[in-house]
This record gives structure tokens, sequence and C-alpha cells, in this order.
């Protein structure tokens, strides 16, 4: 028996979804590659919410059998109101997976993680056999940290440790980061508390750096990921 109330049906997003026309089709085209049988990695934010919504309207028409392997509470609830299966990496390995980003410069190294959840979307791109990254031109720069800083999650025991830490690198700023409709700190679904930090120079040791500051559970550097980049 399933559920019948509004938010088990209604698929959703939680703002204005920019360049919306552009991500439609890069969601178009990852969605033309599902094929009866996948285990497949979603990713978390808008664009990703976009290709979620295609290939449920693909499994659909074909009558396909995918399992999707959500990064965050919000994939796996738009999963649910769409009738995609979900699994957990503990039970399943991702055939591939897609993901949107924050930046992607010229070498394809990536910052992730504007949305909170690069800690298990780095572990589904880890464990998939494939990668596509869905990006509108936007999210190309021509080195990372030109628009965002790196997202930084942080046990909350070691907050002060790692700021004090990161500090002792080229940076510019870290900024705890502060929620919009709750009092306080964003609180990552790990439990956790996020830094953002702008960084005067991003190295290629940078992400194994901050990984290397007790405390540290992920940063959103992906540096040398085998990814595709799927824009438009």
């Amino acid at each position: 028996m399933g559920w019948k109330n509004r938010l088990a049906n209604e698929t959703q997003w939680t703002s204005e979804i920019s360049n919306r026309e552009a991500k439609e089709a890069v969601a178009k085209r990852v969605a033309a590659l599902v094929k009866d049988g996948d285990t497949i990695g979603v990713g978390s934010g808008s664009t990703s919410f976009l290709a979620i919504e295609q290939i449920a309207k693909v499994v659909k028409e074909k009558r396909l059998n995918i399992t999707a392997i959500p990064t965050s509470h919000e994939v796996a609830l738009s999963c649910a109101r769409l009738g995609l299966p979900t699994a957990s990496l503990s039970a399943a390995r991702p055939d591939w997976c897609f993901d949107g980003a924050d930046e992607v410069d010229p070498e394809f190294n990536l910052i992730k993680g504007r949305g909170g959840a690069m800690f298990a979307e780095k572990l589904v791109m880890a464990s998939s056999g494939k990668a596509y990254i869905l990006v509108d031109g936007s999210k190309f720069v021509e080195k990372l940290g030109a628009k965002f800083p790196v997202p930084v999650e942080v046990d909350p025991r070691a907050v002060h440790l790692v700021e004090t830490k990161v500090m002792e690198m080229d940076v510019n700023d870290i900024a705890l980061r502060m929620a919009v409709e709750k009092d306080g700190p964003v609180i990552t679904e790990a439990g956790n508390l996020i830094l953002d930090v702008t960084f005067n120079h991003i190295g290629m040791t940078t992400e194994q750096d901050l990984n290397a500051i007790p405390g540290v559970i992920e940063n959103g550097l992906f540096i040398n990921y085998p990814v595709e980049i799927m824009s438009v």
C-alpha cells in the first residue's frame, strides 16, 4: 500500500531553478543512457533533480528495472515520489553515476558541495564505474575558487582545530555556513558542520591537505577524478 499524502506524490524543488532550459537539455541526455538493470548513483542539486525526473519518464515508458543510490535525503525523497527503487552503497555498487558541480576548470577538476552533500557524493562517485557531471555553461571557470568557496565538512568537536589548521594554508577567508530556515549553522545529514573556505590558490594537493587535518570528514574538491562532462 502506497502513501497518498501530498508530500509523497508531488515532486518539488526548494527554489527557482536557474538556466532551467539548458539543465533540462542535459538531463534528457543523461536519461538516454539508462539501460535495463542499471544501478545508478544519483547526485544532489537542481540539475540532478531534473535528471531524476527525466530518468523516471524513460523508466516508465520503456518499462525498465533500475536501482538508484541517492546521495542525500532530498534525492531519496525525489526517487520515492517518482517510483524509482533505491538502495544504499552497502547493498549495491553503482554501474555509473551522475551529479552536478558548482565549478569545473579546464582540466575537469571540480568544486562541489554547495548543497552540503559532498561526502556522500564523493563516496558514490568513487564507487561508480563511470561518472557523468551535468552542467550548464555558467559552471565553467578558468581556475577553481573563482566563484565559490570550498566547502569542508567538519566534526563539530573539531571545528576550532580545523579552522586554526586551515588558516595556516593559503586562504583568504573561512566562514561557518549558517542555515537559512533554522537557527544556527547548517547541519549535514551526517550531523556535521560546514566551513566554507575561500582559497587564494587551490593546488593539486589541496584536497588531500584538507582531508589530512584531524576532524575534517570530507571536502568539496574533486581533483583528478575520471569524470565525463556533459553540458550544453
